[in-house]
């Protein structure tokens, strides 16, 4: 169906028709992404490098002749492959849901009326009403085009946007770049161009982080270790004389012992619970590793509009050289006072208001009651201020045709339409005042305007006397000025404060905008991100050395105006060069590559286009600046976390190994304290319940006191309390419940060491002790520098339930006669008892002398220093 009145105009599907269209054919949704089957995923997590050694050694145990032995090791790696199978399933299932939240939009015209729908609901023959920032949902054919680039680099890897013009093909996953378009949709869902490209493309690997880079290095210090020790201590046994089978259970113990079966998928659901947080407070994690990496941010580049103001733009005042009229009233609605400088204003003004319709797209629409904008903000202000002065936008736009559309250009600094033989050009007044004739008094009104930090845009206009102009080059000369429009976008709650707690957390913050430097500057200084000594930069003023331009920008508080995205794509690299991690806000198309160099690209969910969604780590749903620096918390805080579990998983393993280098030292004759199967028992029941409950611990109230938790994450930190002051105290009250059990038995020092009920009781203590010690270890874990009572104990909700499990598990395997059979101990004296429970309140004791030591050391009150 198509408009008589303008050729080439399609009035759209009819609500019904497209409903009907959509039933019969299905949403318009690719087919889903082909991923490996979930058994096949099960088995990859039966065979990750420690589920690896840990075949190896079951499969020797088995060698061995010892079958319990191996069972039950290849009975952990299963458990353990379960538990991080389902993790990974929950985090899929997490990751489903955010993505949900962020749903892409199109509008389409229907029954001559343009709706804003999901892209899903897209069907056969719905006419698509296209405009720079948007990404076709849908293979197309263009009906009317206005100067339309189009980016196929995700079908062609052709970087260069291609001209697409009337009956040109458009295809689903391109990017509209510049100019307008209408198309008649030809193919969704399935049967799209991309959907045949996706179907015969295996999916690439992800890039390598930090992070990941970092717990590789991890995982092979570990894994060389165990397995050096292992080696070491397999012949140390052969040499004392031992069967090849006791060499094979002390290598296996020892290597058992020290491998954390479950750190891998810790830290998994670490990030993608941190990623869950990061939701809740706005930000949308499209990358889980991006959830740690925000949290190392030093540099913050900020838009204006939208981040650090409310992106609800306000015409207040317009000017002309006849007179001006101020607005009273805000927001979209047509209704408004207005307030005329002389009577003779009033004509001119309303002109100026009616070109200014005409020369854009965006708009206002009323829904349920409330008028909203669709659109750029800036131009459904313009509508709005139009109605206020009665003039009729939406029928005006029905009846008149674009003849030529010559798209905003950053570096032009303004846009251009040809309508009915007349071009209307609007943009920032240094853009479009240089086109004009002299006008007096205007230079000192941009001026007034910019200090008040109102948006000014010039409107002018000029009547063609000949041929339609080819470029924008031809169109926009000898203009007549129209006037001048300023608009209003308050700053936004919250981001006063945000700016403060970026201060106090070492970042700094630089404000980039396209707005006039005085606009710019007004904002700046009301929002507290520059002091009135701070300087003001233009882009075109910037140095062309990399160098030169880092050690200028390397300062809070900066506010660079008239900002290109090259500039900003040269910004994110100098700030990067000098060792910078860069956050990088941005909104439009071609943001797109300065959000890609950033370590961490943020792109705009509210006002945001789809490109640089795409190109972007996160989104920010609520398109506000107080939202990333809540990330930031919750990204340290999940850095700090995968700290807190990895102390944990080491002391234990400390207390674990102690058992066998106490035989090694006695040359084979004090027996094990412990068992490889007991070690099994407490790598499965205590230690990975707990230590995913750390790795949810809640972000500390003074991780944003301080510059950024950085480093290695097995630092000085981290081997000193696990191996010099945690998993000590854990192996000395082990090894003393052991001795103290067996004297309660009746053995002295010197003689024989018993066998049967006494060793096994003994051996019941040491067991015990690991695991209470271990409950008391999960809360010193917490935090590095406060005691687990500054803290509060029931703060972390989930650690409570994790360490009662843990605790209720090992009182399973003490007490159920098969089980204690099979795993070789007994029901502990009451001497061994009281060793165990004191092992909880000599962990704490030792934990809270270390901190206090530390705070002494570093010359700070106690209660002062930042949880790390």
């Amino acid at each position: 169906m198509t408009d008589d009145t303008h050729p080439g105009r399609a009035l759209g599907l009819s609500t019904a028709e497209a409903a009907d269209r959509l039933e019969r054919n299905g949403p318009n949704q690719l087919p889903p992404p082909h991923r490996p089957s979930l058994l096949r995923r099960f088995v990859g997590e039966l065979f990750h490098f420690f589920a690896t050694m840990l075949w190896v050694a079951g499969i020797l145990a088995l060698i061995a002749g010892l079958a319990p032995l191996g069972i039950a090791i290849f009975a952990v790696v299963v458990l353990n492959a379960v538990f991080s199978f389902a993790q990974e399933r929950r985090a899929d299932r997490a990751a489903e849901r955010l993505q949900a939240l962020l749903p892409t939009r199109i509008t389409v015209r229907r029954g001559g009326r343009q709706v804003l729908i999901d892209a899903a609901g897209v069907v056969d023959g719905d006419v698509l009403v296209l405009e720079a920032g948007d990404r076709i949902p849908a293979d197309a054919r263009v009906v009317l085009d206005n100067g339309l680039l189009v980016d196929t680099s995700l079908l062609t890897g052709e970087s260069v946007p291609t001209v697409v013009t009337r009956e040109g093909e458009l295809f689903a996953g391109s990017f509209v770049v510049e100019g307008t378009a209408e198309a008649v949709v030809t193919a969704t869902g399935a049967r799209t161009r991309l959907a045949d490209i996706a179907r015969l493309t295996t999916s690439t690997a992800k890039p390598v982080t930090p992070l990941t880079r970092e717990l590789a290095r991890v995982v092979r210090t570990i894994a060389a270790i165990a397995i050096g020790v292992g080696v070491t201590f397999f012949g140390l046994a052969l040499a004392l004389g031992n069967a090849a089978s006791d060499g094979f259970v002390f290598a296996i113990g020892v290597t058992v012992a020290l491998v954390p079966e479950a750190l891998l998928p810790t830290v998994t659901l670490s990030l993608a619970w941190g990623a869950e947080q990061m939701a809740k407070r706005q930000v949308l994690v499209r990358r889980l590793e991006a959830v740690e990496t925000l949290g190392s941010t030093t540099f913050i580049c900020t838009d204006k509009t939208g981040t650090l103001t409310r992106n609800e733009m306000t015409v207040l005042e317009a000017w002309s050289p006849q007179g001006s009229v101020t607005v009273e009233g805000t927001g979209y609605e047509p209704d408004a006072t207005l307030n005329w400088s002389t009577p003779d204003a009033a004509p001119t003004l309303v002109r100026l208001g009616a070109l200014a319709v005409r020369c854009s797209t965006g708009y206002v629409f009323e829904d349920d009651g409330r008028w909203q904008a669709h659109g750029d903000p800036s131009e459904a202000a313009l509508d709005a201020y139009a109605r206020r002065l009665g003039v009729g936008t939406e029928a005006t736009r029905l009846r008149e045709v674009v003849t030529s559309r010559f798209a905003f250009d950053p570096r032009r600094r303004r846009m251009s339409v040809v309508i009915d033989g007349e071009v209307i050009v609007k943009g920032a007044p240094e853009g479009v005042l240089p086109l004009c004739g002299e006008v007096a008094g205007v230079d000192q009104v941009v001026e007034a305007f910019g200090r008040r930090g109102l948006r000014v845009l010039a409107i002018a206009r000029r009547t063609l006397d000949g041929a339609l102009p080819a470029s924008a080059e031809e169109a926009e000369i000898e203009l007549e000025l129209c006037g001048l429009v300023a608009l209003h976008d308050p700053p936004r709650d919250g981001v006063a404060p945000a700016l403060a707690a970026c201060r106090r957390a070492g970042i700094k913050v630089a404000m980039l905008t396209g707005d006039h430097p005085v606009t710019g500057a007004a904002i700046a200084t009301a929002i507290g991100l520059r002091h009135d000594t701070d300087p003001v930069l233009v882009g075109t003023d910037l140095p062309a050395d990399d160098r030169e331009l880092g050690a200028l920008l390397d300062r809070d508080g900066l506010v660079i105006a008239r900002i290109s995205p090259e500039d900003k794509l040269r910004i994110a690299r100098a700030l990067r060069a000098r060792g910078h991690v860069v956050a990088m806000t941005g909104d439009g198309v071609n943001d797109a590559p300065a959000l890609h160099e950033a370590d961490i690209g943020i792109a705009m969910g509210l006002s945001g286009t789809d490109v640089a969604r795409e190109a972007a780590d996160l989104v920010l749903l609520d398109d506000h600046f107080a939202s990333i620096v809540a990330g930031i918390e919750q990204g340290r805080a999940t850095f700090v976390n995968i700290r807190r579990f990895l102390t944990y998983h080491l002391t234990d393993n400390v207390a674990e190994l102690t058992p066998f280098v106490v035989w090694a030292m006695s040359g084979g004759r004090i027996p094990l304290a412990l068992g490889v199967l007991q070690i099994l028992a407490l790598d499965l029941g205590t230690d990975t319940l707990s230590a995913t409950a750390l790795g949810a611990e809640p972000a500390g109230r003074h991780l944003l006191e301080g510059p950024p938790v950085s480093g290695r994450l097995m630092n000085r930190t981290v081997m000193r309390r696990a191996f010099g002051v945690l998993g000590v105290t854990e192996a000395v009250t082990s090894m003393t419940a052991f001795f103290v059990s067996l004297v309660a038995g009746g053995w002295r020092p010197g003689d024989a060491f018993p066998t049967g009920h006494v060793l096994a009781a003994a051996s019941g203590a040491t067991f015990m002790t690991v695991v209470l010690a271990q409950t008391a270890n999960a809360f010193a874990c917490r935090s590095s520098t406060k005691w687990p009572g500054e803290l509060g104990w029931t703060t972390n909700r989930l650690l409570i339930p994790a360490v009662c499990a843990g605790l209720g598990f090992s009182l399973l395997a003490l007490f159920a006669p098969p089980i204690a059979l099979e795993l070789g101990h007994a029901n502990p004296p009451l001497a061994g008892w009281l060793v165990a429970f004191g092992s909880i309140f000599a962990v704490l004791a030792v934990d809270r002398v270390d901190k206090w030591w530390q705070r002494r050391a570093r010359r700070g009150p106690i209660g002062t220093a930042p949880a790390r």
